[in-house]
């Protein structure tokens, strides 16, 4: 945290990894969607999916104020470079882009999006499903989950125990 409370960013702007129609990146910054969907669009692409991944209010029935995700970039671009290399061989995917936020996320802004352009829609379909449950699964964020009375540190996943924040 800085003097005035806010987290530290570690890079400013976005971070990425770009190679044969597959980009990743992390950022602090707000998440764009037309800037996500425009990274997969192609002549050969019948089907653009997006997923956006945004901090809901509760969790367990317990009011959530804001998510908070950190990582080694340098480490997690290269898991999120492996899922989206996985992904777009498995489904013969045009392209494909995942970009994660990172710092803090409040309710209702974006955490993570996924697009996958496909020549068909079943393809991006699956697709951006897989790569999802594979971000969460593999890729080294982080994530703080923050509640009125704390926070708790939680993987990636939904429903995993989480370990109280100490300090702050």
């Amino acid at each position: 945290m800085d003097e005035n409370g806010m987290l530290k960013r570690a890079f400013e702007g976005e971070q990425f990894l770009f190679e044969d129609n597959i980009y990743v990146s992390l950022t602090y910054d707000e998440l764009d969607s037309t800037k996500a969907m425009g990274r997969v669009r192609s002549p050969k692409a019948g089907a653009v999916v997006l997923f956006a991944g945004c901090t809901r209010d509760t969790f367990q029935s317990k009011a959530v104020t804001h998510l908070a995700y950190s990582t080694y970039a340098p480490l997690a671009l290269r898991t999120l470079l492996s899922v989206a290399k996985g992904v777009q061989s498995k489904h013969g995917l045009v392209a494909i882009a995942i970009t994660h936020r990172l710092g803090r996320v409040d309710i209702s802004e974006e955490s993570v999006l996924i697009a996958v352009s496909a020549a068909h829609r079943k393809a991006a379909w699956e697709a951006g499903e897989e790569c999802l449950e594979h971000v969460k699964d593999q890729v080294e964020i982080w994530k703080e989950e923050w509640f009125e009375d704390g926070g708790v540190w939680r993987s990636n996943r939904d429903g995993r125990a989480g370990v109280p924040v100490v300090g702050s």
